[in-house]
């Protein structure tokens, strides 16, 4: 009995010795697994157990190495490894001082959100404007609807101006015109005249149908009915023309008359202004006549009849208030300036005028 006993002791303290023996080797191994866990993403999860996500106290830094298995631990070779930045981490895991880490280990990537360089081409290009792209900008006139088919208006005293007239005493001169409709769809209204010496040289007034022919571009037709004179002349024609922008932003008229007797005759103007400011405007302008037949009872001989040329500098104290000064000169051509020799003997004049824009 005390022989087996004894044998039970025996077998007894050869286990526990093996027991400790053991554990004397794997805690060394365990211990590094410990310190290499606060830099290792944790061990993917058991596929019935949601994964994860950890939380990385270096986002932005170069990663850390995958994790390695315990046998992988056993075959590294730890001399080669850096541990004072392990102890870094784990010191910031801690809770220590950031700013106390030694950066100079650590690799930062660039961060995603960096401007580019002047010189990269943007992320997404603007595309080329093509062909179909303007036929969608300028739809045709049927389709236009920027403002239905409500009713507007727009009058205009263009020019309204003064000047001396040497022995004639004041010349006064008024251009204006108008219209009410829709955009495809206008009634206009014109008018022109001139006085000197307290009486109307010549005026007319226009009453024309518009039509938008093209983007920018109206067909007008009509009537015209001159005066002056004191009243004692008048003449009426029928009249079609164009009113438009042309490119380069110029606004050109261009009307044909049909009168009495098989006169006919053709009026032009052309008009650019130019912004010094947003307020100080410069308007050029450029009009001319011809006519087909001599009128000597107006003053009109055949040919080329007059032609004008002016320049007015405006400041628009409002937008629909503008006082102005300008330069015009305007010279007879043709049979026309032979009736002015012969009247007055002056083909052309040059004058200083003072006027104001209205507009409403």
């Amino acid at each position: 009995m005390n022989a087996m006993i004894r044998s039970h002791r025996h077998s007894l303290a050869i286990g526990l010795a093996s027991a400790l023996s053991l554990a004397a080797g794997i805690a060394p191994v365990w211990a590094q697994q410990a310190d290499h866990a606060a830099h290792q993403p944790p061990a993917k999860p058991a596929a019935s157990q949601p994964p994860a996500k950890p939380v990385d106290p270096h986002a932005g830094h170069q990663p850390s190495p995958p994790a390695r298995s315990s046998e992988d631990e056993g075959a590294m070779d730890h001399a080669n490894m850096g541990h004072g930045a392990m102890k870094q981490g784990a010191a910031v895991m801690a809770g220590d001082d950031h700013s106390k880490m030694d950066h100079s280990s650590m690799v930062h990537q660039p961060a995603a959100s960096q401007d580019l360089p002047a010189t990269a081409e943007p992320r997404e290009p603007i595309p080329v404007v093509t062909p179909a792209d303007r036929a969608a900008a300028f739809q045709p006139l049927d389709a236009h609807v920027m403002h239905g088919e409500s009713i507007n208006s727009y009058w205009s005293l263009d020019r309204l101006e003064a000047w001396d007239a040497d022995e004639r005493g004041t010349g006064m001169f008024w251009e204006a015109q108008g219209w009410v409709g829709s955009d495809l769809n206008r009634l206009w209204l014109r008018s022109e005249g001139e006085r000197a010496g307290g009486s109307t040289e010549s005026a007319d007034v226009e009453v024309l149908y518009g039509r938008a022919i093209a983007p920018w571009w109206d067909a007008v037709a009509g009537i015209r009915h001159d005066f002056g004179f004191g009243g004692a002349l008048s003449r009426t024609y029928a009249a079609l023309g164009v009113i438009g922008l042309a490119p380069y932003k110029f606004e050109i008229k261009a009307t044909a008359y049909l009168g009495q007797s098989g006169q006919v005759g053709l009026g032009a103007e052309a008009e650019y202004e130019t912004l010094f400011t947003n307020r100080l405007i410069g308007q050029w302008l450029v009009e001319g006549e011809a006519w087909s037949k001599d009128d000597p009872a107006v003053g009109i001989g055949s040919g080329l009849s007059k032609v004008e040329a002016g320049f007015r500098l405006r400041y628009e104290f409002h937008r629909r208030f503008a006082p102005y000064l300008g330069v015009v000169w305007e010279r007879a051509y043709g049979r026309t300036a032979d009736q002015r020799r012969a009247q007055s003997g002056d083909i052309d004049d040059t004058r200083i005028v003072a006027g104001v824009r209205i507009w409403f």
